[in-house]
C-alpha cells in the first residue's frame, strides 16, 4: 500500500470529535404530566450539565467512522499492489563507438554510464525505468517502463558499436516517453557544443576523456584467382606513436594446408592516414590487428573471403563480323568478365531486332552524324562518355526511351525493363575505334552487373547504407546481429545503415542465402577521441520528478465505501427514530 497524497490522512482527525459526540449526553429532568397530549407543550431544561454516558447506537458510529476513514483514503490517493503509486525514469545512453573507449583506469565510458545509471535510478527512487539507445535508428534497451532490476540487467548487456550520429530525435522521444515535469537522462561521452539547443528536461552527463588514438579508418578486400588484395588505412589521432605495427593473420584456405601471418610497419602522422596494401595466395578469412589502444575496436577487423563474382557475356547469333569483332576486343580486354555464361548471371548482346539485353546494330537507311550530339546529363550509361570527333551512323530510330541524340536521330535509348539499344551502324562509322566505345560498353557491363541479386557491396563501415538487388516476385529476408527483417522493393533497395556491425546475410523465400555482406567497426568520426570530455548540464526545466497522479488515476474504490456507509447510517438512524 502506498499513498500518492499522505496529507489526506489528516481526515482521520475527524473521528476524535465523532466519537465523543457518542460519548457526550445532556441528563434532562423527569417531567410528570397528566395526559400524553400536555407532552408537546412543556418545555423542559437540563438542570444538570452533559455526561458522559454509554451510548446505545453502535452501529450508527461505526458506520460513520468507516464514511471518514474511506474519505480519508481517496483524499490520500491510496494504492495497492500493482496500483501503488509509480515513479518513473527515462535514461539515455549513447549508442556510438566512442562509448566503448577506455580511460586512464581502464574502465570503459559505457561501463560509467551503467553505474551512474544505477545510482540515478536508485537516487530517484524510480519504480519504473525506461532505457533508449542512440543511433541513426533510435531503439529501446528496455521498457516501456520496465522494472529497474531488469532494465539495468538489459543495460548491462547493452554494447555501443554505432556509427557517428546526432543523439537529438532520442532526446525528443525520451521526452515525449517521460512526460510533462519529468527529467531524462542521458550519458554520453561527449560535452555538448556551444549553442546546441538541447531539450529543457534533459540532463545531459558526458562521462568521456580526451585521448590518443590509432585507429583501423578502411579495410578492404578484394579476391581474384587464388590471389587475395589487402587495403587497409591507418589513421594517428592525437600525438601519439609515429609508427605501428599491422598484424595480418590469413587463416588457411581451401587450397592451403596452413595460414599466413605477417607484420607490416607503418608510418603515421598526426593528420592524415597511410594506406597499406598486401596480398595473399589462397587466403581464407584474414584478421588485422593494431596493438590495443584507448579505443581497442577499431583496431580489429576480420576480412572474408570476397570473391569476385564474372559477370557472364554472350553473344547472340546473327550478329555482323565488324560488331561481332568490335565487341570481342572489348570483352577480352575487360576484367570481371566471363564468356558464353561459363558463371554468374548472362548479359546476352546481339543484334537489333533480337530479344538480347543489349543490342548492336543498325536496320533501315543509314544516316551519317557528326554532331552536335546531345546526351542525357546524370545518366549511369553515359558516365564519361566523350562524343567529340566522333562520327556516328544510325538507322531507325530503336524504341525506348532517348539517351543520345542527334537531330531527330535516336543514337543509344533505354526501354523501361532495362534492355539498351545502340544504334549504330559500324561500316560507316568511326565510334569503335576511340575511346567512346570501350567507355560506353564497360558503362554497360557495370550497370548489368550492379543489377545482379545481391550486395552491391560485401565490405562496409559503419554509418554505410547497405545496398541491394532482388528478383521481383520473390520474397527476401535479411538476416543479421539484430536478428532478421524482411526486405521489400524489387530491383535496386537500400536499406538504413545497420545499427551493428557483423555479418549480414540475405536469404530469399527464408532458405536460400543470396550473398552475404560484412559491416566492419571502423568509424574515423568515433575514432577521434581528442574531443572527448566530461560534463554535467543540469535540466532547464525546474519541474520535479515527483510521482504525481492526475485525478483520473485515483482509486475509486474508497468513494464507493464512502457512499455504501453513508447509506447504511441513513437507514440505521432512520430506524432508531
Amino acid at each position: 500500500m502506498s499513498f500518492g497524497f499522505p496529507w489526506g490522512l489528516l481526515t482521520l482527525g475527524a473521528l476524535v470529535p465523532l466519537v465523543a459526540a457518542y460519548f457526550l449526553r445532556r441528563r434532562q429532568k423527569p417531567v410528570v404530566v397528566s395526559a400524553l397530549f400536555l407532552w408537546r407543550t412543556p418545555r423542559p431544561r437540563a438542570e444538570a450539565g452533559p455526561r458522559w454516558e454509554r451510548f446505545t447506537r453502535e452501529a450508527s458510529l461505526l458506520l460513520e467512522a468507516l464514511a471518514v476513514i474511506a474519505a480519508a483514503l481517496y483524499l490520500a490517493d491510496v494504492r495497492l499492489g500493482e496500483t501503488a503509486r509509480t515513479k518513473h525514469l527515462v535514461l539515455v545512453v549513447d549508442g556510438s563507438l566512442s562509448m566503448s573507449s577506455r580511460g586512464p583506469d581502464g574502465v570503459t565510458v559505457l561501463e560509467q554510464a551503467r553505474r551512474e545509471a544505477a545510482k540515478r535510478v536508485e537516487d530517484e527512487g524510480a519504480t519504473r525505468v525506461t532505457v533508449l539507445a542512440t543511433g541513426l535508428a533510435p531503439r529501446v534497451v528496455a521498457g516501456p517502463e520496465a522494472e529497474p532490476s531488469r532494465a539495468l540487467a538489459a543495460l548491462e548487456s547493452f554494447e555501443a558499436r554505432g556509427a557517428d550520429h546526432d543523439p537529438m530525435p532520442t532526446l525528443l522521444w525520451a521526452q515525449e516517453l517521460a512526460g510533462t515535469g519529468k527529467h531524462v537522462a542521458f550519458f554520453t561521452d561527449v560535452a555538448p557544443v556551444e549553442g546546441l539547443v538541447i531539450p529543457s528536461p534533459v540532463r545531459w552527463t558526458a562521462l568521456g576523456t580526451a585521448r590518443d588514438n590509432v585507429a583501423l579508418i578502411s579495410a578492404q578486400r578484394r579476391d581474384e584467382g587464388g590471389t587475395a588484395t589487402v587495403t587497409l588505412r591507418v589513421a594517428r589521432f592525437g600525438p601519439g606513436p609515429e609508427s605501428v605495427a599491422v598484424r595480418l593473420r590469413a587463416l588457411p584456405g581451401p587450397d592451403a594446408k596452413q595460414g599466413t601471418e605477417r607484420v607490416e610497419k607503418v608510418s603515421l602522422q598526426e593528420e592524415g592516414s597511410a594506406t597499406l596494401r598486401l596480398t595473399f595466395q589462397n587466403a581464407g578469412d584474414i584478421e588485422v590487428s593494431l596493438p590495443d589502444d584507448a579505443l581497442p575496436e577499431d583496431g580489429h577487423a576480420r576480412l572474408a573471403v570476397s570473391p569476385t563474382r564474372p559477370l557472364a557475356v554472350s553473344l547472340a547469333q546473327g550478329m555482323g563480323s565488324l560488331e561481332r569483332d568490335a565487341l570481342e576486343r572489348f570483352l577480352g580486354a575487360s576484367p570481371e568478365v566471363a564468356r558464353d555464361g561459363a558463371s554468374g548471371d548472362v548479359l546476352l548482346i546481339g543484334p537489333r531486332g533480337t530479344d538480347a539485353k543489349v543490342t548492336v546494330g543498325a536496320s533501315g537507311k543509314s544516316r551519317t552524324f557528326v554532331g552536335p550530339f546531345f546526351s542525357e546529363k546524370g545518366h549511369p550509361l553515359l558516365d564519361d562518355v566523350q562524343l567529340a570527333g566522333v562520327r556516328w551512323s544510325a538507322g531507325e530510330n530503336p524504341p525506348g526511351r532517348p539517351l543520345v541524340t542527334a537531330g531527330d536521330a535516336v543514337l543509344v535509348s533505354e526501354e523501361d525493363d532495362g534492355r539498351v539499344h545502340l544504334n549504330v551502324d559500324l561500316s560507316r562509322s568511326n565510334v569503335q575505334r576511340v575511346s567512346a566505345w570501350p567507355v560506353l560498353l564497360g558503362n554497360v557491363v557495370r550497370e548489368a552487373r550492379r543489377a545482379r541479386e545481391g550486395f552491391v557491396r560485401r565490405q562496409l563501415t559503419l554509418g554505410e547504407p547497405l545496398q541491394l538487388v532482388t528478383l521481383p516476385g520473390k520474397r527476401y529476408t535479411l538476416v543479421g546481429p539484430g536478428g532478421s527483417k524482411p526486405v521489400f522493393g524489387a530491383g535496386a533497395v537500400s536499406l538504413s545503415p545497420p545499427a551493428a556491425p557483423g555479418r549480414y546475410v540475405l536469404e530469399r523465400d527464408d532458405s536460400d542465402a543470396v550473398d552475404s555482406a560484412e559491416v566492419l567497426a571502423l568509424d574515423a568520426r568515433e575514432s577521434d577521441l581528442r574531443g572527448r570530455a566530461s560534463a554535467d548540464v543540469p535540466a532547464k526545466d525546474s519541474g520535479e520528478d515527483e510521482a504525481r497522479a492526475n485525478a483520473s488515476d485515483r482509486a475509486r474504490w474508497p468513494l464507493v465505501l464512502l457512499l455504501l456507509a453513508l447509506v447504511g447510517d441513513f437507514y440505521v438512524t432512520r430506524r432508531a427514530s
